[in-house]
């Protein structure tokens, strides 16, 4: 079983915003046996429309259709799905009340005829009612292909497919069972990785298959089953990831279903009764905000320090002016100076530092572009390495703040 997803909107093709939808639909339809043939993304043009939905009753059996439901003169989906299905569009009695309701309870300003307009649907739909707002969603069959047209609002979107499209689809066909199982690891490569595991993934059983996912100092390895024998796949996935646990035990740090290596940092410092806090230069507070990201951060993150400028090193941090001057900014001694300080200013039990040049230019060190290096202090000691993430600034941002995690993770798993 087969699917295509069509996204609408000039929005979409000139980047003034992402396509999340996409993604959402993939991931979903994926969840219950579904495979996505294409995304296709076009134009608010009826001829572009019509031309995509010919191309996607050729190529699947299901085709997804987000966007162009508005009440405005430029949302051209329902008049072009009726040309496309020789149909015309009947008001639809129930939607109408539900945009009368939304607008009489929740919106301030009076309800006008473009709005009750929403409520005007093709007439050889089943409408699918939107619980979060007045763009109704739409299901066409023809030729045994299924056509769902819905909102490009993206929460409305997804409470459509959560509440509506997916259990229609499951009372309509009969579908594999697929699932995934995604282990993270860090500190090695995938080449790396690859090798290291070549006769276990040589030996996989057809119906799975094995992917890598590398990203920024981060590799997943995803194994995805597909088959009818919902048991024996379950069984399989289990065996396998038994049998390569222990070929990657030392970079492996959880999966990625069940919970984040930030989210896994946080669980092991509440287990231990820990607490942290961070002197962030290059990285610009992407460590806090990653950690900060998890609920319950406060029962473990103290706080943190951007300490972007050199003076702010010296004036806030203490680090000493003698050795920014001896080592530059860039360096073990400041690296450490920063994780050490920052710790006893939170009187947290760890302390974290990043220092170095993200790029463009060298700022205030003669260090090379992509030179990073990372300090974790605790009560006992503090140490660090230096690493060089290469020449974009933003890779460079990302991997710092991935290898500041990993290295914080192994301090944790030494208590």
């Amino acid at each position: 079983m087969t699917a295509e997803i069509i996204t609408i909107g000039d929005e979409i093709l000139i980047g003034q915003i992402v396509d999340t939808n996409s993604a959402f639909l993939g991931k979903e339809l994926n969840k219950v046996g579904i495979s996505i043939y294409q995304i296709t993304s076009v134009q608010d043009d009826k001829n572009h429309i019509l031309k995509a939905l010919k191309e996607a009753e050729d190529n699947a059996d299901i085709i997804i259709v987000t966007g162009g439901l508005g009440p405005t003169k430029d949302d051209i989906t329902k008049h072009t799905i009726c040309e496309y299905f020789n149909d015309t569009l009947v008001e639809n009695k129930d939607v109408l009340a539900h945009i009368e309701h939304l607008f009489s309870t929740y919106i301030s300003t009076p309800i006008s005829d473009l709005n009750r307009r929403q409520a005007q649907v093709p007439s050889k739909a089943k409408v699918l009612m939107n619980q979060f707002g007045t763009a109704p969603g739409m299901w066409i069959e023809k030729n045994e292909k299924v056509f769902v047209s819905l909102p490009g609002v993206p929460y409305e979107m997804k409470g459509l497919i959560t509440n509506e499209v997916i259990p229609a689809l499951r009372k309509k066909f009969k579908f594999p069972y697929i699932k995934h199982r995604t282990l993270l690891t860090y500190g090695l490569g995938e080449s790396a990785i690859a090798n290291r595991i070549e006769a276990w993934e040589d030996a996989l059983p057809d119906f799975i298959k094995l992917a890598y996912l590398p990203n920024l100092g981060r590799v997943r390895l995803r194994l995805s089953g597909i088959t009818l024998d919902k048991a024996m796949l379950d069984a399989e996935l289990e065996k396998q990831i038994a049998l390569v646990l222990p070929q990657i035990e030392d970079i492996f740090v959880g999966f990625e279903e069940d919970i984040s290596l930030e989210a896994i940092v946080g669980k092991q410092l509440t287990e231990l009764g820990k607490t942290i806090a961070v002197a962030e230069s290059c990285t610009g507070g992407q460590f806090a905000k990653a950690i900060t990201a998890n609920a319950g951060a406060s029962k473990y993150f103290k706080g943190s320090i951007v300490s972007y400028a050199t003076e702010s090193k010296v004036n806030i941090l203490d680090v000493p002016k003698k050795d920014i001057e001896s080592y530059s900014v860039v360096s073990k001694e400041v690296a450490e100076a920063m994780a050490d300080h920052v710790r006893k200013m939170f009187n947290s039990d760890y302390g974290i530092s990043t220092t170095g040049n993200a790029g463009p230019s060298k700022g205030d060190s003669d260090a090379e572009v992509g030179t990073v290096w990372i300090a974790v202090a605790n009560e006992d000691k503090v140490y660090s390495e230096v690493f060089n993430f290469g020449n974009h600034r933003d890779k460079v941002i990302m991997k710092a703040t991935n290898k500041a995690f990993e290295m914080l993770q192994k301090e944790i798993l030494k208590k």
